[in-house]
């Protein structure tokens, strides 16, 4: 991973945006020696919000199956059935 100082961001932003576009890669801006920011592009940063949405909903559904709220294979299937109409 690349790590540009704040300072270098400042002065080259549109060089460090388009080496963000084309590389794909996160860059880690540091701020007096310590990490301050992740620069991502924004293909990433979507992909990584749809991952952690699903994370999220998996989480719900075995908290869910743990405190018995859970639904029979059956019920799923009619429920899923009239969204998908």
């Amino acid at each position: 991973m690349r790590t540009e100082l704040v300072t270098t961001l400042k002065r080259q932003t549109t060089e460090i945006l388009a080496d963000l576009e084309r590389e794909k890669q996160p860059i880690l801006i540091t701020q007096h020696g310590l990490p301050s920011a992740y620069l991502i592009d924004v293909e990433s940063f979507e992909l990584m919000q749809q991952r952690m949405d699903l994370l999220e909903g998996i989480a719900r559904g075995e908290v869910a199956i743990i405190e018995g709220r859970g639904v029979s294979h059956e019920d799923a299937k009619a429920r899923m059935s009239r969204w998908l109409k």
